[in-house]
């Protein structure tokens, strides 16, 4: 069986992290139709370590560049893995994106094959919210819908979970690096194209994957932010961690 969709997933200094992104997304993928390329991002750690002893995956070790941000950092790493990419399908995602279901690939798939037109799909925002926080966020959309009429949402597939055919993807942008957030002009630019680019709700897509909102910077001192590095912010990615059952993953060496 020929693979189909290669994965792109960049690291960075959060060994556990992306340990369990890995383990999961073995455990309820066909790898016969899968190619896993992760670029390690001179990490110089145990999730270095971790993913040099692994077979199923393919890894691109990529050095650091003197004065590069950490967005840049994750843009400039994923436009280098894609000039190796062969396959139809490339999906980008972090290793604070969880697969949950094995059912996944099929759901992306179907959603982008369902047009010729439509070059990528994914999500704006990937996170699980209470019933009650997400009733809050409606009625606010709600109102600065009727308040300001004219004010648009500059949305975008993020990079935590898009789906793109390969070729409109490299023929049609720049890539993931221009300046802008990752995969903020490739979304504009083939629109232009004339391509449709679907969002999936993240109610829906909450069914396959789980994204820990932010827990690359949370577990990642050297790089978290004035919120991130909170102590509430580590506290939620950790009771996020136990409802998806993170240790009895992370204890399955069967998974690697």
């Amino acid at each position: 069986m020929s693979k189909i969709l290669t994965i792109l997933l960049p690291n960075y200094k959060t060994p556990g992290l992306t340990k369990f992104c890995l383990r999961s997304l073995k455990k309820y993928t066909d790898l016969n139709r899968v190619e896993v390329l992760a670029i390690d991002n001179d990490s110089q750690d145990e999730s270095t370590e971790y993913l040099r002893s692994l077979k199923w995956i393919k890894l691109f070790e990529r050095p650091r560049h003197d004065g590069e941000t950490p967005p840049e950092m994750h843009s400039r790493s994923l436009d280098e893995a894609l000039e190796m990419v062969k396959t139809p399908y490339v999906l980008v995602m972090h290793t604070d994106t969880i697969v949950i279901n094995p059912g996944w690939l099929d759901f992306l798939l179907g959603k982008i094959e369902s047009s010729p037109e439509t070059a990528g799909v994914g999500s704006w925002k990937l996170e699980y919210v209470s019933p009650w926080k997400h009733f809050l966020k409606s009625t606010e959309k709600l109102i600065k819908k009727i308040f300001f009429p004219d004010e648009k949402e500059l949305r975008y597939l993020r990079s935590h979970c898009a789906l793109y055919r390969t070729e409109l993807l490299k023929k049609y942008t720049n890539g993931f690096f221009d300046g802008a957030t990752a995969g903020a002009s490739a979304h504009r630019m083939l629109e232009e194209a004339g391509f449709k680019m679907v969002f999936i709700e993240s109610e829906e897509l909450n069914k396959y994957l789980r994204h820990l909102n932010h827990a690359t910077m949370i577990l990642n001192r050297e790089i978290s932010g004035r919120r991130t590095g909170k102590p509430g912010a580590r506290q939620r990615i950790s009771d996020e961690l136990e409802q998806l059952n993170y240790q009895e993953v992370i204890s399955d060496d069967s998974l690697d």
